[in-house]
């Protein structure tokens, strides 16, 4: 590359060194006459006094051996002056600290790039506390009369000289500074078109700044509406943020078009509504909304709304009170539904007849719009963000801004009437406490004797120590909650801790359980779980031991919570490095390649629906009914809910959709792949910067993810194991892929790890699949009837069993006391059981045999380490029999890596430890024998292929002699390893393993994110090829290719009919595929920076300023966004006033300023007054008499999307 670079060799040495300008290494006086100075000065003067000197000596012929000292010294402090450190001894200054270089100014945070090119402080801008403001509209914000003034002051400089009240600027300036009367109704006029931007710092999304309407407020605090502190992430308890003035019209524009707050209301990584109800709101829903028994007026019934309220503020009846209504409309039973909540899933009736309801929530019904069904039943947090769901998918988003503002005041309002409070005897303890807590300790002894008995190891008497605690916790607490509401009942009271948990406005059942029940286990900072609880609650108080035990892992928390904030934050910047230059570049790439999406399931769970992957995706060919035959989806149209619900109620289990893995745009992404744009619920448009919106989706819930690495052995992050699969839905048993046999008591039992048992319909389409464990027994035979509810398989959770596959007589093989079984005494209760050891001779390889009367061999079954043995030799044993017993703990459940660090690791694509050893191909297994520590398996393919495989010794085999296994079958316990299932099963094996591993760990938290997201962080990992063949191409052997790049190379050779290359797709983490990109400049900004230069400069590279932030970083507008070319022609004509181009406010919160600037082709802004639609796209200057107002451009849209480029018509301003 160096040849190609156009570079010269002797380019390389430097016979004149450039300085610096001396402002960038300023000489500042302080008193005193001495001077501060900038290390690079210091470094500059070694250069100049050495090479003086040096200069000297060659004039005065100096002896060679002082010369050449000389030079070295030069060739030194050049060395310094360019990176200190790099090379031989650091150059220090004064006080012993090291010089800082010109290689120091560019590197790190708070380096040029970071600190001066990529941020910039801005002027115009201020910071202040926030309060909360109840009485503002969703699009505006208090501003404090004084920072007003302050951050307006250039326009009411101007707006005071064009009205005439002041001759000059000067003039103004006094005014202001005297904040004369007239002062003050200027800057009325000022503020009143122009939004303003408001930051809370951490940005961690691009919902951390957002646009407001300011409305002048008394005092110095900055007033934010309620409904928009999710998305800030922000509180009222000293939090501040910054105001931003934008400037330039079109600055103003995209603010008040693009950035206001409620335009905002959808979250970018879900598309779930981001400002909905929460805390004192959703209370006074709740308590509006709630039904009480046997209340004063219950039972009468009224013929309209407006009675009902009349006899309300008669006193006649109270909020709660159970009444009937006459009602004539659409009415939605959510007390009906199987889910109270879920008010999208329902569906509303059309009735004419008396209903039962309550004052209250007629009371809330006649607050929402007229559009929306009569909504009957309590409404709880989920119900109410479902609500705002539900009234955006099917009113729209103006109406939803008007309901959320109404929901707001009333839940307010309600609230405050309510006028809840706690008082400690809220908190109400059961009384079976000490009964529940009492049988507890005795379970526990008995498990304890059983563990002196000898029946169990001390590893299972932890785990079901465990089990029996949580258990009790779990019961005490449901006691505690049967009790509150007993109460409540009795005394026809609310308990104020019950509705804030109930209603979801704040604390959940796990905090009021250790306020009134019990708090249960602790665990200790390694994850571990200390085994004796904590029985008191806090009202009760605790103990100093019981203090003591709950600080630990307390502190580990907060330890953890700091630690955290900055991992998640380096992940955040290292995604958005390598997402930056995704952005929607066309319309459609015309790909045929696609992916299946189909429901995730999780332990035989439907974590997730088919309807829930593909809304808002796009169909690669048409979708079907399998039984009607009707066209359910078209291919190329994206589907939104209502398809996606017809879709999943049809029986169909997976759909082919468009994908941005599979997408062949070269530059970013095309409208089709990506789909839907989640934060505006409509299709994406061009120029949108999906690949900073994904980083930002995956990075802001980081802070949210756990640190800890979960040991799963019976912890508390779960209540108890899972030890049975139940029938959710009725239908005939189909076994799939299962080997069974029957034992000796008649039982099923699978023998197999990778079956599952599908339950079937009438129509025979599944409803339900249960993968089932090795060893577990099986309650029903294939194609047998199941009921709802029945247990279809159970296992034991705590061991996993060798079993035997055939009756026999049992032989021991290389099973010799004291060298492989060790009969292990426990020293607690002096019994023994023969367990196998490691043992140091590598030749004996520890079996058990089952041979027939005739001494054959039948089967044989390796033993691992830590088994211990449940047959003695020479014994006769029945299919399904167990010959061994693997503790859960020994089989090394391997530590489950949860949260951040998971995530970091998938996404850098890190080899993980231990990594299980998978098979390449299918075939059947052989044991080979044990060399250098390592067990030899052979994999035996149909045709006669063999693949061979070392298994470390002791570790836990999964397969056993002549058991069955597919590609990409671990034969071992461990995690995978990324990039062997890229190699073995190909890429989209890996990218559906990869964007579902991530997903988990989000999931687990309670976290929602969009699976495009992750499908554009993958497709950015997965760019690159490695040459494997050269060919006739340019390239080199073991080069990284972008495969983009490679394609063509091969293209053109192959159209000269010479010999393409061969690749093979390559995986790249997150940091690397950021320092492969492109663009040098972005590349440098990221990390290595001197690095990243030094190879640009050497192999003469080119930046095509692509991507954003080398654009950033070279003060040029970002081509996404309003900044894409075939925006940029569209001007805004400067002297039209917003009031010239705004809609008619309508009833509370009608959408603002609706006007052009979406760069939607041929609108032209119009004054309301000629609202008429202009023919044909076309706009002359006869249609409007006025037309200094605004801009006319004239687009044709085909056109538009074809070339990117806008036509003008004509210079018209």
């Amino acid at each position: 590359s160096f040849l190609k670079s156009g570079n010269k060799p002797e380019w390389m040495i430097l016979d004149v060194i450039p300085v610096i300008p001396p402002e960038l290494r300023p000489l500042v006086p302080l008193d005193g006459g001495r001077f501060a100075t900038s290390d690079l000065n210091d470094l500059y003067r070694r250069v100049i006094n050495r090479n003086n000197r040096l200069s000297k000596l060659i004039e005065l012929k100096a002896p060679e051996v002082i010369v050449r000292n000389e030079k070295r010294m030069l060739q030194e402090a050049v060395d310094a002056l360019f990176d200190n450190g790099r090379r031989g001894r650091v150059l220090r200054g004064v006080n012993n600290r090291p010089l800082k270089s010109l290689s120091d100014t560019l590197k790190g945070k708070q380096g040029r790039f970071r600190q001066n090119l990529l941020g910039k402080r801005v002027d115009y801008s201020g910071r202040s506390v926030i309060v909360v403001g109840p009485e503002l509209k969703l699009h505006q914000c208090g501003l404090p009369k004084k920072m007003a003034l302050e951050l307006f002051k250039p326009f009411i400089y101007n707006r005071l000289e064009s009205e005439g009240h002041a001759a000059t600027i000067k003039q103004a300036k006094e005014l202001v500074e005297n904040q004369d009367d007239v002062v003050w109704d200027i800057l009325d006029k000022v503020i009143q078109d122009h939004p303003i931007l408001l930051n809370r710092a951490p940005t961690l999304h691009r919902l951390g700044i957002q646009a407001f309407q300011p409305v002048l407020v008394e005092g110095k605090a900055i007033k934010l509406h309620p409904l928009t502190c999710t998305a800030f992430n922000a509180d009222f308890d000293g939090d501040q943020m910054a105001v931003h003035v934008p400037l330039s019209p079109e600055a103003q524009i995209e603010a008040s078009e693009l950035m206001l707050s409620s335009k905002n209301i959808l979250s970018p990584a879900s598309g779930q509504p981001i400002a909905v109800p929460s805390q004192d709101i959703v209370l006074g829903c709740y308590y509006l909304t709630r039904a009480m028994e046997n209340a004063a007026g219950e039972g009468r019934a009224f013929s309209s709304p407006d009675e009902v309220v009349l006899a309300l503020d008669a006193k006649a009846v109270t909020t709660q009170t159970k009444i009937r209504l006459r009602y004539t409309g659409r009415l939605l039973d959510l007390e009906a539904e199987r889910d109270s909540q879920d008010i999208i899933k329902a569906t509303p009736r059309d009735v004419d007849r008396t209903i039962n309801t309550t004052v209250g929530r007629v009371i809330f019904n006649e607050s929402l719009p007229d559009e929306m069904p009569y909504i009957n039943g309590m409404l709880k947090k989920k119900g109410l963000t479902s609500l705002v769901n539900y009234c955006f998918l099917r009113l729209g988003h103006d109406l939803t801004v008007t309901t959320l503002d109404r929901l707001k005041t009333l839940g307010f309002t309600y609230a405050t009437r309510a006028g809840l409070s706690i008082s400690i005897d809220d908190m109400v303890t059961p009384p079976d406490k000490p009964k529940l807590v009492r049988a507890a300790e005795e379970q526990v002894i008995a498990v304890d004797q059983q563990y002196k008995d000898g029946v169990i190891t001390n590893g299972e008497r932890y785990n079901k120590v465990v089990a029996i605690w949580s258990e009790v916790t779990e019961n005490v607490a449901n006691e505690m909650f049967k009790e509150m509401s007993r109460r409540e009942k009795e005394s026809k009271t609310l308990n104020p801790i019950l509705v804030m948990a109930d209603s979801g406005a704040r604390g959940n059942n796990q905090q009021i359980r250790q306020l009134a029940g019990m708090r249960g286990l602790m665990a200790k900072p390694s994850g571990e779980i200390i085994e004796t609880p904590i029985r008191a609650s806090f009202r009760e108080g605790l103990n100093v031991l019981q203090y003591f035990i709950s600080t630990h892992g307390a502190r580990k928390g907060l330890a953890d919570t700091a630690l955290k904030t900055a991992d998640s934050g380096y992940l955040t910047r290292r995604l958005v490095d390598v997402a930056q230059d995704v952005i929607i570049s066309e319309n459609d790439c015309g790909t045929i390649k696609g992916i299946w999406a189909e429901p995730i399931i999780e332990a035989g769970d439907i974590v997730e629906g088919l309807r829930e992957r593909i809304i808002g995706r796009v169909a690669i060919e048409d979708v079907v009914d399998p039984v009607t035959g009707d066209l359910l989806a078209k291919a190329g149209v994206d589907m939104n809910e209502d398809t996606a619900t017809e879709i999943q109620n049809a029986g169909i289990e997976r759909v082919r959709i468009r994908s941005v893995l599979s997408c062949e745009s070269r530059r970013g992404c095309c409208i089709l792949c990506y789909g839907r744009n989640l934060a505006t619920g409509r299709v994406v448009e061009i120029g949108e910067a999906v690949g900073v919106i994904a980083a930002q989706s995956i990075g802001e819930p980081g802070t949210q993810l756990t640190m800890r690495t979960f040991h799963i052995g019976g912890t508390a992050s779960r209540v108890s194991e899972q030890s049975f699969h139940e029938a959710r839905l009725a239908g005939v048993i189909r076994y799939d892929n299962l080997n069974t046999i029957v034992n000796r008591d008649g039982k099923i039992i699978a023998m197999n790890r990778n079956g599952s048992v599908m339950v079937a319909d009438s129509r025979g389409r599944e409803v339900d699949r249960f993968p089932i464990a090795y060893g577990a027994t099986i309650n029903y035979k294939d194609h047998d009837t199941v009921e709802e509810g029945q247990k279809i398989a159970e296992w034991d959770p705590y061991t996993t069993a060798i079993l035997t596959e055939m009756g026999g007589t049992i032989h021991w093989r290389d099973l010799l006391d004291g060298v492989t079984v060790h009969e292990e005494v426990d020293e607690v209760t002096g019994l023994t059981s023969p367990i196998v050891i490691d043992s140091p001779d590598e030749k004996r390889q520890p079996r058990i045999e089952i041979r027939n009367e005739a001494g054959k061999v039948l089967k044989s079954y390796t033993m691992p380490v830590r088994a211990i043995l449940m047959v003695n030799n020479n014994d006769q044993v029945a299919p399904g029999d167990t010959v061994a017993k693997i503790p859960r703990e020994a089989s090394r459940t391997k530590d489950i890596v949860g949260g951040l660090p998971r995530v970091v690791e998938l996404f850098e694509a890190r080899k993980p430890r231990e990594t299980a050893v998978m098979s390449e191909i299918d075939g059947v297994v052989k044991f080979g024998n044990i060399t250098k520590g390592s067990q030899k398996i052979l994999v035996v393919g149909e045709n006669g292929e063999e693949r061979e495989y070392s298994v470390p010794r002791g570790t836990h085999i999964n397969v056993q002699e002549g058991d069955k296994v597919r590609a990409g079958e671990p034969l071992m316990d461990g995690p995978l390893n990324p990039h062997d299932i890229l190699s073995v099963q190909g890429m989209p094996a890996l990218q559906r393993y990869l964007v579902n591993a991530i997903q988990e760990v989000y999931r687990l938290q309670g976290v929602h994110i969009n699976d495009k997201h992750i499908e554009v962080i993958v497709r950015q990992m997965l760019r690159w090829v490695k040459i494997k063949d050269v060919g006739d191409t340019d390239f080199l052997l073991e080069e990284q290719v972008d495969r983009f790049r490679f394609a063509d190379e091969n293209a053109r050779v192959e159209a000269a009919e010479g010999q393409a290359a061969v690749a093979e797709p390559l995986l790249l983490g997150i940091t690397k595929a950021s320092l492969s990109t492109d663009s040098f400049i972005s590349a440098a900004s990221f990390q290595e920076t001197t690095r990243v230069l030094t190879e640009a400069a050497v192999s003469g590279r080119i930046d095509y300023l692509r991507g954003l932030k080398e654009n950033v970083i070279m003060g040029r507008l970002i081509p996404a966004g309003t900044g894409m070319d075939f925006y940029r022609n569209v001007r805004i004509a400067h002297d039209a006033t917003m009031q010239d181009m705004q809609v008619e406010d309508s009833d509370d919160t009608q959408s603002y300023i609706e006007q052009m600037v979406a760069a939607t082709a041929g609108r032209a802004v119009v004054p309301v007054a000629e609202e008429e639609m202009l023919d044909d796209n076309e706009t002359t200057e006869d249609d409007f008499p006025d037309s200094d107002n605004f801009i006319v451009a004239e687009t044709n849209e085909e056109a538009l999307l074809e070339e990117f480029a806008f036509e003008e018509a004509g210079e018209e301003e």
